[in-house]
């Protein structure tokens, strides 16, 4: 019975990544051709002559260098970052290279697993009870979205004011987002471990009340305003440092004021990006920044360069810094491939921190 279920699910794999792939191709190539769906003509337009683009691709250097640069910032920056959601010290230098080897599992492996891994390892490396370590992370993202979602709305009041307008509703419908898992972590924060002693008192469900314990405890810098205002502080350089780049890089690509719009495109990136696990992860990347950078006002040419270029950019340098932290830690890339051993792994540490005693 075990073999087609096996089976079953391995073709279901395979089918979910044809799938991805061709969704991936179809959404990338909007970055460089039209589609013509409408029957009449080619199928397929360019957008601007494919030999001139190549051609000019190396003319952009001048800001794809500190746009690398300040990708690879994004590392220490996060680790600084995460110890305002810890609940007891850990070193520098460990904190810098799970980061490091989150980010290096996101984009060399597929998945987008990287947060999982490094909360993964930090639990495995520092004692920690897996579910605290995610919760930690889980902060830590929560307050970069909420960060980003400040920067956006002030956006409107940059030069591109007038075009933002038209992406009102888009920004309201993320910051009642935005807003919502804030209040939904603070509630998860103060009353997890009220409803895990009430179920531990009545001796139900004692799993959920274990769960629930752990969870309240890696939430924990949201109990108060001071916690969540540290976290918030920390969280501005990594997502200022990431606006800059997308700012930088779309000054280069001759948009006037296009340092102003950084945090607009890395907004809809994020947006575009936001779910685990989706398979076409690359293609809407391609697809959602050449848009922006056309309806900023950039050519079809320079828009699908800004792509291109950002998105290299962006995995040469922190595939590069991940994969030094993943030399220097001494783990095999065979054994980071395993993504589904990982989740497995993962979820048995969660199994068995809800059987342990809820913390005192």
């Amino acid at each position: 019975m075990r073999l087609p279920n096996a089976g079953g699910r391995t073709w279901l794999k395979v089918l979910g990544g044809v799938v991805g792939l061709v969704l991936s191709v179809l959404l990338l190539s909007t970055a460089f051709f039209k589609w013509n769906l409408s029957g009449s003509g080619d199928l397929l337009t360019p957008r601007f002559p494919l030999d001139k683009f190549v051609r000019d691709l190396p003319g952009h250097l001048v800001w794809l260098v500190p746009f690398m640069l300040l990708q690879a910032s994004l590392v220490p920056l996060r680790a600084v970052q995460w110890q305002a959601t810890l609940r007891r010290p850990i070193p520098f230098k460990d904190r810098f290279q799970l980061v490091g080897i989150g980010v290096f599992v996101h984009n060399a492996l597929p998945g987008k697993l990287g947060e999982v891994t490094r909360s993964f390892l930090l639990s495995r490396t520092h004692k920690l009870p897996f579910i605290r370590s995610l919760g930690s992370v889980g902060v830590c993202k929560l307050m970069e979205f909420a960060c980003l979602m400040l920067l956006v709305a002030l956006s409107f009041l940059g030069p591109f004011g007038e075009t933002m307008a038209h992406f009102r509703t888009e920004l309201n419908v993320a910051l009642s987002l935005c807003i919502g898992l804030v209040a939904l972590v603070v509630l998860l924060a103060h009353w997890a471990a009220p409803l895990g002693r009430w179920l531990h008192q009545r001796h139900t469900m004692p799993r959920v009340d274990s769960f629930l314990n752990h969870v309240s405890e890696g939430l924990g810098t949201a109990r108060s305003f001071k916690g969540m205002a540290k976290v918030f502080f920390f969280s501005i350089f990594p997502v200022f440092a990431s606006a800059l780049a997308y700012g930088l890089a779309l000054h280069g690509v001759h948009i006037p004021g296009g340092l102003f719009a950084g945090a607009v495109v890395l907004g809809a990136i994020s947006l575009g990006q936001s779910l685990p696990g989706v398979p076409a992860g690359m293609g809407i990347y391609y697809f959602v920044t050449s848009w922006a950078a056309r309806a900023l006002g950039s050519n079809p040419e320079d828009a699908a360069a800004f792509a291109t270029l950002t998105h290299l950019g962006t995995v040469i340098s922190q595939v590069a810094v991940g994969a030094w932290c993943v030399h220097r830690s001494k783990l095999r890339i065979r054994d980071l491939r395993k993504g589904g051993r990982l989740a497995n792994a993962a979820a048995h540490h969660v199994a068995h921190e809800a059987v342990e005693p809820a913390p005192p």
